[in-house]
């Protein structure tokens, strides 16, 4: 099976993003391979070449999307060898998921596609993640503005954090509590736990 993390392929891209497509119209579960062929203009087996079933093209559509959205918002942060540009980026990686619309279409229609990262695996996209972060925190602990410690320990704690603030921050708003608050407080959490 070919996959997106070994062939850097534009045509690949092209189908994942007709999977996109399928996934934000109709569902995961809706979605088939054939669907797929069908929306990227290429036969079945093309598709079925690249991807034996939904969950391997899924995979890569969902490293893809949100290691993208961490990249982007990466690059708009100032400085992320700090504690408070780390939180920073952090901040605006959590908000960027959270108001993703592959990210919201799954979590609504499809919800349980998202348990086994939360609950028995990491997947490549989480391990991208804290792939990233760990090394920002590696950088700042060089410059010392970081604390000491494992960056690859601080970066899983602090994905586990972020896990609540993408899945579940509306759990916890209200009249008296809002998204904003929430979201700040996600941001002094993890500029306290970097800070030396």
């Amino acid at each position: 099976m070919t996959s997106l993390r070994h062939t850097p392929d534009a045509r690949l891209d092209a189908y994942v993003d007709a999977a996109r497509d399928c996934i934000l119209d109709v569902g995961w579960r809706r979605t088939t391979l054939t669907e797929v062929a069908r929306r990227a203009g290429v036969s079945r087996m093309t598709i079925y070449r690249a991807w034996s079933d939904m969950g391997s093209l899924l995979g890569d559509l969902m490293t893809r999307e949100w290691v993208g959205v961490a990249a982007a918002t990466r690059v708009a942060a100032a400085d992320t060898t700090t504690p408070a540009g780390i939180a920073a980026a952090a901040l605006s990686t959590v908000r960027a998921l959270r108001d993703n619309e592959l990210f919201v279409r799954i979590v609504e229609l499809d919800p349980d596609l998202m348990l086994p990262y939360l609950l028995h695996r990491r997947g490549r996209s989480q391990e991208a993640l804290i792939e990233i972060l760990a090394a920002e925190i590696r950088a700042g602990q060089e410059a010392g503005a970081i604390r000491d410690g494992d960056p690859v320990l601080l970066a899983r704690t602090l994905t586990l954090a972020g896990h609540g603030f993408v899945f579940s921050a509306m759990t916890m708003t209200d009249a008296e509590i809002g998204l904003d608050d929430l979201d700040g407080e996600y941001a002094r959490l993890v500029t306290r736990t970097l800070e030396p």
